[in-house]
């Protein structure tokens, strides 16, 4: 009966709770997704009819900015309590910005409409956020893959929220709300739907399982008074090698916050790698993706240009989401350096076909979908990189450093192209975003250093 009590408890069956979180995570970025998408889709167009056209473009980059600055909190939370309830509060944060908005549409306040789209932001920091929940407990082979999996599921929101958006405003056109409001009315419910299918089925919780696994392997401390060798292992908490076996970081508000955070990536250039390309990689494809619309409306009736834009940006997303499994298993088998680096290669091919397309709409989509499998693959890599490359125990806060620098560089890319469009034009706008990935390709080829804690295994 001493040795039963004694006995270590049983290891939980990490394969069937890895395959369990995937499928959640997979159904709830569908809901999700659809939720964000609808709301982005008519948000330009219901802040034009509120605030008129000149702060269109405000109201849109306040949902971008919101995103980035929620996952500061959000990551603190899951730093404490898990995966789990920082996801819950993101949706949910999400789900009160579409019901502030629909209000504001009802009073036609415009102060009201950027808060409500400053915290509908949140349900894109959900969105980001649940492709780091996926790779927790993936197997070392597997991550690329099922971080893209995540990402793909993206893809069916997208598809699918134009023709919500329709539905909602007709369904919602008789309750008395103003045009366009219906669509975000739709979103708070389907975002809030995704917090509650998080709340009462992300169990047990990815991260913390993660981390019990890693303490459950750590020797134990004896009581010794005397002073010993320390181990291999013993290392400052900021630089631990990602596959030795290390007790996790301490789980409380304090010493996982940005600046521990930042202290990290610092100490890590697989870290550093993985974060500059999502960053960069999001920055060319924003800075282009979001001035394409005024290029084509240079040449295309206004009969005809929704259509055009319609079927670009269509194309463009495809080549976003569509092959993310493909980015994934590419970033398994060939290695995350070799991946990020082809997704910057697309970047530029992609900057040079659009910049050089002059009035041909054909080659502008080309152009268009390059970008975004560019975007795709330094998404992916980057993301899968950065996540290994850090101990498990400060493995969110690091994430969550990502997501808002790589919102941060969004925004000012959106806000930059536009002033750069109305001086020089769209090549140069094209021209200038291919410089801004250079540094990029340097930073990927540089050699790591000989015994490099984050040297890919």
């Amino acid at each position: 009966m001493a040795t039963d009590l004694a006995a270590p408890p049983v290891a939980p069956d990490v394969t069937l709770i890895q395959r369990r979180t995937l499928r959640l995570l997979f159904v709830t970025q569908i809901v999700g997704g659809i939720g964000v998408t609808v709301g982005v889709a008519v948000g330009a167009l219901l802040a034009a009819d509120i605030a008129g056209t000149a702060v269109a473009g405000l109201v849109s980059s306040a949902a971008v900015v919101g995103g980035a600055l929620l996952a500061v909190p959000v990551t603190r939370i899951m730093n404490g309590h898990g995966r789990r309830p920082g996801l819950v509060v993101a949706y949910l944060t999400g789900a009160a910005g579409g019901g502030l908005v629909v209000f504001a549409a009802v009073t036609r306040w415009v102060p009201l409409l950027f808060l409500g789209m400053l915290l509908f932001g949140g349900g894109s920091a959900a969105n980001l956020q649940a492709r780091y929940a996926a790779v927790d407990l993936a197997e070392p082979a597997r991550r690329g893959r099922q971080l893209a999996l995540i990402v793909w599921a993206t893809t069916i929101g997208a598809v699918a929220a134009p023709n919500f958006a329709a539905f909602a405003d007709r369904t919602t056109s008789g309750w008395g709300l103003p045009a366009l409001a219906g669509p975000f009315a739709f979103s708070a419910v389907a975002l809030a739907l995704a917090a509650v299918v998080i709340l009462a089925l992300l169990r047990p919780d990815p991260l913390l399982t993660a981390r019990r696994l890693a303490a459950a392997v750590v020797p134990p401390v004896t009581p010794r008074p005397a002073p010993v060798t320390p181990s291999p292992d013993a290392v400052p908490a900021v630089t631990p090698p990602p596959d030795a076996v290390v007790a996790p970081a301490p789980t409380g508000r304090r010493g996982v916050g940005m600046r521990a955070a930042w202290s990290v990536v610092r100490a890590r250039p697989a870290a550093r790698l993985g974060i500059a390309a999502v960053a960069v990689g999001h920055l060319v494809m924003v800075a282009v993706m979001v001035m394409t619309p005024v290029r084509l409306h240079e040449w295309h009736a206004d009969a005809d240009v929704l259509r055009v834009v319609g079927l670009v940006l269509s194309l463009h997303i495809a080549g976003m989401y569509a092959l993310a499994p493909v980015a994934g298993w590419l970033t398994d088998r060939l290695g995350r350096r070799a991946v990020i680096l082809g997704g910057v290669g697309l970047l530029l091919v992609a900057c040079a076909v659009a910049g050089t397309a002059g009035h041909h709409t054909a080659r502008l989509s080309i152009g268009l979908v390059l970008l975004g499998l560019g975007w795709s693959g330094t998404m992916v890599a980057g993301s899968t990189l950065l996540s290994e490359s850090v101990p498990v125990g400060i493995r969110p806060s690091v994430q969550g450093l990502s997501d808002l620098t790589m919102g941060l560089a969004g925004a000012a890319a959106g806000a930059v192209s536009g002033f750069v469009m109305e001086v020089a034009g769209y090549p140069v706008l094209a021209l200038l975003a291919a410089v801004a990935a250079v540094p990029l390709v340097a930073l990927a080829l540089r050699p790591v250093p000989a015994g490099a804690p984050d040297e890919e295994g």
